[in-house]
């Protein structure tokens, strides 16, 4: 195990472990609790959690495949969550404490459960869309090899930051990260999160699952929250009162924590 407690920016060029880009806090914590950033942004998604964690955690914030800092481009869900158990069992022996994701990172940590039941003790799925949209899929493609050349546009960039209810001290990262996506990446990540389908394996993973949606979200995404409730009757569904895609762990930092918390002391005190 590595010392030292990496923060911030310094940490970029740090880690390539298993060729796996990640920033890691709290490295001297035994304790692992590894977050997934959401489709387009970056590690930063997580670093207000993470700044609260680290004195307790070992928190990593893995760069996902085909966003800005991977030197990896986006092959599917699959493939990206493959390459993180893979990071999980040469890192951290196997399994780690608590893995949370957002939307792509939601979609990725499904994944991981059902490739791996064991791969975390507790589960933390935000907004994960797991009902294909065959239209939205189709589009996609023509729309970004018409609009792509937007991304890099300040004023452009500004208008879809908006849109998407993110806090406004986070528009610089956004603007640096978005803009370095490629186009073949960021077709291959939004393809890839429009015709995600749960696979019946997930039923059968072993963590303490905390499924997570907005109340101002689209239908479709609480219809894809209560399917993964539906398919672990076990799990906890939450829809947050007044909160748009991504607002919980983005733009509430210090209640996410909280709960992150209090599902570890519930973990801790279960196996003491």
């Amino acid at each position: 195990m590595r010392r030292g407690t990496f923060t911030g920016l310094d940490q970029r060029n740090k880690l390539n472990r298993a060729a796996m880009k990640t920033i890691e806090f709290g490295t001297q914590n035994n304790d692992v609790i590894m977050l997934l950033h959401g489709g387009g942004l970056s590690w930063w998604n997580y670093k207000a959690e993470a700044e609260l964690l680290k004195n307790r955690y070992h928190v990593v914030l893995p760069i996902l495949d085909g966003h800005a800092g991977s030197d990896n481009d986006f092959i599917s869900i699959e493939k990206n969550a493959s390459r993180l158990i893979s990071f999980i069992d040469k890192e951290f022996g196997g399994s780690v404490l608590l893995i949370g994701g957002l939307s792509l990172g939601a979609q990725i940590l499904v994944e991981m459960l059902t490739q791996r039941n064991s791969i975390c003790q507790n589960s933390v799925i935000e907004s994960a869309f797991v009902i294909p949209s065959r239209l939205t899929n189709a589009s996609i493609k023509p729309t970004f090899s018409l609009s792509y050349g937007l991304v890099k546009k300040k004023w452009f960039a500004q208008m879809q930051f908006d849109y998407l209810h993110i806090r406004k001290d986070l528009f610089e990262d956004y603007y640096r990260d978005t803009s370095q996506i490629s186009k073949a990446n960021m077709i291959a990540f939004l393809e890839a999160n429009t015709s995600y389908e749960l696979k019946p394996n997930f039923q059968d993973n072993q963590a303490k699952v905390h499924i997570v949606v907005g109340e101002k979200e689209q239908k479709k995404m609480i219809r894809s929250a209560e399917q993964l409730h539906k398919a672990l009757p076990g799990s906890i569904l939450e829809i947050k009162k007044g909160l748009y895609h991504g607002e919980y762990s983005i733009n509430c930092p210090e209640e996410y924590t909280k709960e992150l918390l209090d599902m570890m002391c519930y973990i801790l005190n279960k196996s003491a």
